[in-house]
């Protein structure tokens, strides 16, 4: 695969001269996409969405402490509408968040139907009334199956759309759609992210649960990298154990 000019500035160290905007909500992989883009970019701002979720609350008290430590301006945008006319289990208005494996059978009924669509419609506005260049979004591949804003087919097109829509032609970096959990928690190791500020759980609340699909997640993606978890989680259960428990 031929080397991008972006490729070779980062090996060489060299900071794109570029304002970029990170769909920032305070969970794991935005955080990493967050100390991401400030490794590559020369100006980085974040921008948030309320809408309604179970967890917003709790993932937003520590977006801003992230955003504090790493003096990054950011921006909260309230989309009530979300949660009063869609359905998912996500939302305030939903049903119980479900337990277990991250899978399909489970975690349909917390896609919030369409939210990186309105979302990244919302920002790319943003985007270019601040004047960013790029966009920045930490979907990632195990996201794929399930959540069908997360997919490539999706991001591609919609990356397309925000450049050919934008006079400053918008570019869309999703820097680990090709990535897996496991590869962002390495990543942000590499990073030296603060994994202490971030949140996961989809059940809000003070303590992440530990048991909940997300958490799960988080938990695996910590063992699998070989990664120490500094999450206080209210299920104190060794993740073996709770793997093993998981996969009867």
């Amino acid at each position: 695969m031929k080397a991008t000019a972006q490729d070779l500035k980062r090996y060489l160290g060299v900071k794109l001269m570029k304002k970029a905007l990170v769909v920032f909500s305070g969970g794991m992989d935005s955080t990493v996409a967050l100390y991401d883009a400030i490794e590559k970019y020369e100006d980085v701002e974040t921008i948030t969405f309320n809408y309604g979720s179970k967890h917003n609350d709790a993932e937003y008290a520590y977006a801003l402490k992230t955003c504090g430590k790493l003096g990054v301006k950011n921006t909260r945008i309230d989309l009530d509408f979300i949660n009063q006319y869609f359905q998912s289990d996500l939302l305030k208005s939903g049903g119980d968040i479900p337990e277990g494996h991250y899978e399909e059978e489970t975690m349909k009924a917390t896609v919030v139907p369409f939210r990186n669509g309105i979302m990244l419609s919302i920002a790319a506005g943003l985007a270019e009334s601040g004047e960013a260049q790029t966009l920045v979004l930490g979907n990632h591949y195990g996201d794929h199956a399930i959540y069908p804003d997360c997919r490539a087919e999706f991001i591609d097109p919609m990356a397309r759309a925000i450049k050919a829509g934008t006079y400053a032609e918008i570019e869309l970096d999703s820097p680990f759609c090709k990535m897996t959990k496991t590869d962002i928690a390495k990543r942000g190791a590499e990073l030296n992210v603060d994994f202490s500020l971030t949140w996961s759980c989809y059940k809000g609340g003070e303590v992440q649960c530990g048991r909940c699909s997300t958490c799960f997640e988080r938990r695996e993606a910590f063992y699998d990298a070989g990664i120490s978890d500094p999450t206080d989680y209210l299920d104190k259960t060794d993740f073996e154990i709770l793997r093993e428990e998981y996969n009867k």
